[in-house]
C-alpha cells in the first residue's frame, strides 16, 4: 500500500531505521559479548520481534502481560521486574520468565522458595541522581525503586545471581560512568558475589551522539574486573527515531490564533507529549516564526489541554493536509488510550521497498471491550 492510500491516523516504523539501530545495537554485543535485551515498557510492537531477535538476545518486561508477550512473540531470554509481584500471577511468571528481579529483600523472602532454580536478581539503588525530571529519576530521595546501601541484607543473598540497576533515562555514556563510580563504591564488594549485572535502561545508544567507546570500555571493565556477564535493556535506543505518527487536518480555527484541529491527539496517541512535556519534530515544519504560517496543532479530544504544540509551515494548512510526526515509535503504542472515544491509530510497517503494511486496525469493539 502507498503512503497516501492509508487512512490516518496512523502510526508506522521504518523498517530500515529500525535495523540501522539493531545494528548499533549489535556493534555493542560484538565488542563486549553482553547481552542486550528489549524493555517492552517501551516498545512492544510484537510483529517486529522475530526480526528484533535477530540482533538482540530477548526481552525485558515489567509485569505478567509483558512477560507473556516477551515469551510468546520472542521467545528468548525472558527477564522480568516488577515494584511487587502478585502472588496469584507468580506461578505463570516462574513459567514463563529465564530471569527475576525482585525491588526488594522482603519480596526476596516472599517467593524465593517457588522461584528456586531460575536466575534471581536484586535492585539495587545507588542513590545517584543523573536524570534531569524527578518524574524519571528511580534515585530521587525516597524512592520506591531499588534497595539502597542501608536497606541491603547480605545474609539474604543465597540464591541471589545477579544485581540491577536502573537510574538513567535518555542519557549518553557519561552518566553511567557518574553512576557506576557510587555504585561500585557501595556495593562493589558483593559483585564478585554475581554472575550478572543488568545496568538497565536510559542508554541513548542509537543516538547519533552517543559516546559507544565509553558504553564498551564500561562493559569491558565490568565484565573482566567482576567475572560477570552484563547486560542491558533498552526500550527507547531500539526504536528511536524510527516511528511516525501520520495525521490529518480536519479544521483551522482563528480565535486569536490559528488552531489547526488534528484527528490524533496528544492525550490519546502520544501521551508524553503532555507528561514529559515534550514538542515533538514534524516533517517540513519550524519553530514558531521560522516559516511564513504559524499554528497551534491541536487534537480533536475535549480536553482543553489537548495541544501538541506551536509550528510554523512554508504554506496555509488546509483541510485534510497530511502531516508526520517525528520518533512516534516508543512510548507511543505503549501508552495510548481511547479518551472521549477516540479510535487508537492503525499500526503499519514500511517496508525496505518503500511499501506501507497495515499490520493492526482498530475499531469500536477495541474501545466498547476496554469497559464494562
Amino acid at each position: 500500500m502507498k503512503f497516501e492510500s492509508m487512512p490516518t491516523p496512523f502510526y508506522f516504523v521504518d523498517q530500515a531505521l529500525l535495523i540501522k539501530n539493531l545494528e548499533i545495537l549489535r556493534t555493542v554485543t560484538d565488542r563486549t559479548g553482553c547481552r542486550i535485551l528489549l524493555a517492552q515498557k517501551a516498545f512492544s510492537m510484537f510483529s517486529l520481534y522475530p526480526l528484533i531477535g535477530r540482533y538482540l538476545h530477548g526481552t525485558a518486561a515489567s509485569g505478567l502481560f509483558e512477560a507473556r508477550l516477551g515469551f510468546e512473540e520472542m521467545g528468548l531470554e525472558n527477564h522480568v521486574f516488577s515494584a511487587a509481584y502478585k502472588e496469584n500471577e507468580f506461578d505463570e511468571i516462574l513459567k514463563l520468565c529465564s530471569h527475576i528481579i525482585f525491588n526488594s529483600f522482603s519480596q526476596w523472602e516472599i517467593f524465593r522458595n517457588k522461584a528456586n532454580g531460575h536466575e534471581c536478581g536484586i535492585r539495587l539503588n545507588p542513590g545517584h541522581s543523573t536524570a534531569s525530571r524527578a518524574m524519571y529519576d528511580p534515585c530521587t530521595p525516597g524512592s520506591r525503586l531499588g534497595v539502597t546501601l542501608e536497606n541491603f541484607r547480605p545474609g539474604l543473598m543465597d540464591g541471589i545471581s545477579g544485581f540491577h540497576f536502573h537510574t538513567l533515562c535518555e542519557q549518553n555514556s557519561h552518566a553511567l560512568v557518574s553512576t557506576l563510580e557510587v555504585f561500585e563504591q557501595k556495593f562493589g564488594k558483593w559483585l564478585h558475589d554475581v554472575k550478572w549485572l543488568n545496568i538497565g535502561g536510559g542508554h541513548h545508544i542509537t543516538r547519533d551522539d552517543y559516546d559507544i567507546d565509553k558504553l564498551v570500555d564500561c562493559i569491558n571493565r565490568l565484565q573482566k574486573q567482576y567475572n560477570l556477564l552484563v547486560y542491558a535493556e533498552p526500550g527507547e535506543a531500539v526504536a528511536l527515531n524510527s516511528g511516525f505518527l501520520v495525521a490529518s487536518v480536519l479544521d483551522i480555527i482563528a480565535n486569536d490564533f490559528n488552531s489547526a484541529i488534528l484527528d490524533a491527539s496528544a492525550a490519546c496517541h502520544m501521551p508524553d507529549v503532555l507528561e514529559v512535556p515534550y514538542r515533538p519534530e514534524i516533517v517540513g515544519a519550524g519553530m514558531p516564526g521560522e516559516k511564513p504560517f504559524n499554528y497551534r496543532l491541536c487534537g480533536h479530544t475535549c480536553l482543553a489541554g489537548d495541544i501538541i504544540g506551536e509550528y510554523s509551515f512554508d504554506r496555509p494548512l488546509k483541510r485534510n493536509d497530511r502531516l508526520i510526526f517525528c520518533d512516534m515509535a516508543h512510548y507511543s503504542m505503549v501508552k495510548n488510550n481511547t479518551f472521549n472515544g477516540m479510535p487508537l491509530p492503525s499500526i503499519a510497517v514500511k517496508n525496505t521497498e518503500g511499501d506501507y503494511i497495515a499490520v493492526k486496525r482498530f475499531a469500536y469493539d477495541d474501545f466498547r471491550n476496554r469497559l464494562s
